[in-house]
């Protein structure tokens, strides 16, 4: 993952409500996903195990996040292990097609996530993070963002 993306999901995930944490999982899986199979076009063994490492941190925490009290949670956990097991093939046989069946299963959920996320107007999980301003100040060949309220208890207590 490029410097300029985990810039940009770090600032998502400050701002987020739960269900956008979920939908800023669900793309970080698949940025890992396209970084895996770029390193295995390019015949690089280790950045493909790397980046199913990655992956497979991001389905774990999708895991941890579920409430298999509700529904659907226990349908999501067989296909969040189910994606966890095709990880775990893809990274044995160094085949990009157990990659692909992951996307199936991941995108449809991403799509889904992301219209309950546009309808629940809960305000971000982290109260006390950073307010990050961008486009205030101009570097010299980028944007500089600039973050205000830098306290001591930066999200850590309500």
């Amino acid at each position: 993952m490029k410097k300029e993306d985990k810039q940009r999901f770090t600032l998502r995930i400050a701002q987020a409500n739960a269900t956008e944490l979920v939908v800023i999982l669900y793309e970080m899986l698949l940025c890992y996903l396209e970084e895996a199979e770029g390193a295995l076009a390019l015949e690089d063994k280790t950045a493909f195990q790397e980046a199913l490492r990655k992956s497979r941190g991001c389905l774990n925490e999708l895991l941890a996040s579920l409430h298999l009290e509700y529904e659907p949670a226990p349908t999501l956990q067989r296909l969040y292990l189910f994606c966890i097991r095709r990880l775990a093939r893809a990274g044995q046989r160094c085949e990009s097609g157990f990659l692909e069946e992951i996307k199936r299963v991941i995108i449809p959920l991403h799509d889904a996530y992301q219209k309950i996320a546009e309808q629940n107007g809960a305000g971000p999980v982290m109260g006390n993070s950073q307010t990050i301003y961008a486009g205030l100040t101009y570097g010299r060949n980028s944007l500089t963002e600039n973050m205000t309220d830098q306290g001591a208890n930066r999200g850590m207590f309500a």
